[in-house]
């Protein structure tokens, strides 16, 4: 396969992973924001550091609200990481592989950006804001359900679903991160009722309250929760969950006779976090463990992208 082609279909599926999940960190920003009784706007200047994006907003913006936080996570063309912006990147990408999709892909990509970008052509007022976030979340497991159904496991998907990974993993580092660092810098709030309504705010943005509630049972607590998110390997937005699936679509490619570099990495990651409990990242710092988690998955989708010459 071309590289050209293989990054066409890793970000492809990258960028519709990030439309779902910025989508999923507006509503956890917003569900986060009525918990508090007052000052709900500068929570979102958590969220928007979550999604690496504060320094742009800044740009733009003087101070940090939810109506214009919303509006630049969503609809900003500006902002690359936006849901408009990724789905309109998405569906370019899309144009350019079209040939190594099927026609139901092809179908479903398109038509998430034929609903989408109506949606988001005006502000999104709060009332809107659920209907909305859903429709969202929704295009993306259309997208997702066709590559499923209709695809070869070969070459083709495996890229796709180690952009979708490279995506899922960062993201949920990213959601823990703004809970447990940002949202609750004092430590008198840990604990607090306050404190548990925010961390099952965190479960809902990752679609994993049914899940954790079947292995846990109804009581929450940020422990179980935070080892469910890194550690839990059933849980399919889990870090563990994530990286052992990206090592097993690279292990496909390895045995396709490409190199093994990338690989190497994965499974060093992937073994850190089996070897590793979630009493040892307590005693470490969930903060300083998440940030080289992000850190080294982010290192990793650069090192795919050059082994497999995504540029040329």
């Amino acid at each position: 396969m071309l590289g050209k082609t293989a990054g066409g279909v890793y970000w492809l599926f990258r960028y519709l992973e990030r439309s779902e999940n910025t989508a999923r960190l507006v509503d956890a920003g917003q569900r986060i924001a009525l918990t508090r009784s007052s000052d709900a706007d500068a929570e979102w200047e958590s969220v928007l550091s979550a999604a690496m994006v504060r320094d742009a907003y800044l740009a733009k913006h003087e101070t940090f609200k939810q109506d214009t936080a919303i509006d630049f996570l969503l609809r900003d063309l500006d902002n690359p990481s936006s849901v408009r912006s990724a789905i309109h990147a998405g569906r370019d990408n899309a144009k350019t592989v079209r040939t190594a999709l099927t026609r139901e892909v092809w179908e479903a990509v398109n038509e998430c950006w034929m609903v989408l970008s109506p949606l988001l052509e005006r502000k999104v007022s709060l009332r809107e804001l659920p209907d909305v976030l859903g429709t969202i979340r929704q295009r993306s497991a259309f997208v997702r359900g066709a590559l499923h159904g209709t695809m070869m496991r070969n070459e083709i998907y495996n890229f796709a679903r180690i952009g979708t990974f490279i995506e899922r993993a960062d993201n949920t580092g990213r959601i823990l991160d703004v809970k447990y660092y940002v949202l609750l810098p004092h430590a008198i709030a840990v604990g607090t009722s306050l404190d548990n309504v925010q961390w099952e705010t965190i479960l809902r943005s990752v679609s994993a309250e049914g899940a954790y509630r079947w292995a846990y049972g109804q009581d929450v607590e940020p422990r179980q929760i935070a080892d469910f998110l890194i550690f839990d390997g059933r849980m399919p937005r889990s870090l563990l969950f994530c990286t052992s699936k990206i090592g097993e679509n690279l292990r496909y490619l390895s045995d396709d006779g490409h190199g093994t570099d990338s690989l190497d990495v994965s499974d060093a990651l992937r073994r850190l976090l089996k070897d590793t409990d979630i009493d040892s990242v307590i005693e470490l710092g969930l903060h300083e463990f998440i940030q080289n988690f992000i850190e080294t998955i982010s290192a990793l989708g650069q090192r795919i992208e050059l082994q497999y010459r995504f540029h040329g």
